[in-house]
């Protein structure tokens, strides 16, 4: 374990430095399988993307790196502060996240404006639910916590178009619209859903599922291109 976390370390270093795109996108995540039966519900969240070179029928294959945030169930409600004060009310806002980072293949021999691409990753998840207080009419957290996590393997890929709406200078400040979908597998992994915190007499109780947590994901975003 130690030493694949090393060669992602090593590798990102390396995406990161020599990057030659850069993108961002909105994703929705549809769960899947296992999932869909504990999780029948929309997701939501970002995702961020580097890659060495943009693929070109000269050099059809590169390389990156790709991390994604995505929300998949989130509670908010009003709570007494504690039981000796009832009357100060707070707000908590509790989030099942899902936090994804993957190595990335991009293959693309197609010329032109409107290029299809195809993507194969292969990485880690980690899956949380988090708490966090905040006094009422007040956007600034006053307390937070992460109440159950877990960690599993994730792999994929994906197909997409890049549009192209500015072709820079020299290749510098080209600007494309990404819109892709990807289907992602997980290993099994430990998590919570919504409900699934339950406070009685003063104790804490999780209800934890456990299955994979395969997904169908939706982006709409824009690549950079920097050198």
């Amino acid at each position: 374990m130690r030493k694949v976390l090393l060669l992602f370390v090593l590798f990102s270093a390396y995406s990161v430095t020599s990057a030659q795109m850069v993108g961002g996108s909105f994703m929705l995540g549809m769960p899947k399988g296992e999932f869909k039966e504990n999780v029948d519900r929309l997701g939501y969240g970002i995702n961020l993307q580097l890659a060495a070179w943009e693929p070109s029928l000269m050099k059809p294959v590169s390389f990156g790196l790709n991390v994604g945030y995505m929300i998949y169930g989130e509670e908010s409600f009003k709570r007494p502060l504690s039981l000796t004060n009832p009357d100060v009310t707070v707000d908590v806002d509790r989030k099942n996240s899902l936090l994804n980072f993957h190595l990335m293949l991009l293959v693309s021999p197609f010329p032109g404006k409107v290029k299809p691409y195809a993507e194969l990753l292969g990485g880690g998840q980690y899956i949380f639910t988090s708490t966090d207080v905040e006094s009422e009419n007040n956007i600034q957290d006053v307390f937070s916590s992460t109440n159950f996590d877990d960690f599993g393997w994730s792999y994929g890929a994906g197909l997409g178009i890049l549009f192209n709406v500015f072709g820079g200078v020299g290749g510098v400040g080209k600007i494309a619209i990404d819109l892709k979908a990807r289907y992602m597998f997980s290993s099994e992994v430990e998590y919570l859903r919504e409900g699934d915190i339950e406070i009685s007499g003063g104790n804490v109780y999780f209800t934890p599922s456990k299955s994979t947590t395969d997904l169908v994901t939706i982006h709409l975003g824009v690549m950079v291109g920097l050198l």
